[in-house]
């Protein structure tokens, strides 16, 4: 085998090589459909349960969190309801929540919920909570009565 060869093929293996690592770490990661989808079962779930059963399995249950997806639950108020990452959060008025750029995040949530009903919000930051890091999100919510339920995904 010449140098030339076998460079080239450490190379392909090389590049292989970051090809699977980038799958894996994508496959770590929730996707857009996956977070509708998350949703979806979410609003299904609050209207065959009750509000109240449906938090609590949100918050501090296991159906409703794979990887890095998780549901939250506000008031068109500001008041967190439910919280897949953080229970901590629950029953506090978060209306002023902003992110590392100043952007009003909950806000930004309640007015998509007010004015469309459902669909995305995007361009804000936040902690993932898989990577412990501040990285790029958006939501995806719908309005249920006087609520929204949403699951974002990270942006990296």
């Amino acid at each position: 085998m010449t140098f030339f060869s076998a460079f080239k093929k450490t190379l392909q293996l090389m590049l292989a090589g970051l090809v699977m690592a980038g799958a894996a770490q994508a496959a770590d990661q929730g996707t857009a459909a996956e977070a509708e989808a998350m949703v979806k079962k979410a609003v299904a779930y609050i209207k065959t349960n009750g509000a109240e059963k449906a938090y609590e399995e949100f918050t501090n249950g296991k159906s409703f969190k794979d990887r890095d997806l998780y549901i939250i639950v506000y008031d068109l108020n500001g008041k967190n309801l439910a919280q897949g990452a953080n229970p901590k959060l629950v029953g506090k008025d978060l209306i002023g929540l902003k992110d590392p750029d100043g952007k009003p995040l909950i806000q930004m949530f309640i007015d998509l919920a007010k004015t469309k009903g459902k669909g995305w919000v995007e361009g804000y930051k936040f902690l993932n909570p898989v990577s412990q890091k501040i990285e790029g999100k958006a939501m995806y919510l719908e309005r249920v009565g006087d609520t929204l339920v949403g699951c974002g995904i990270y942006k990296n």
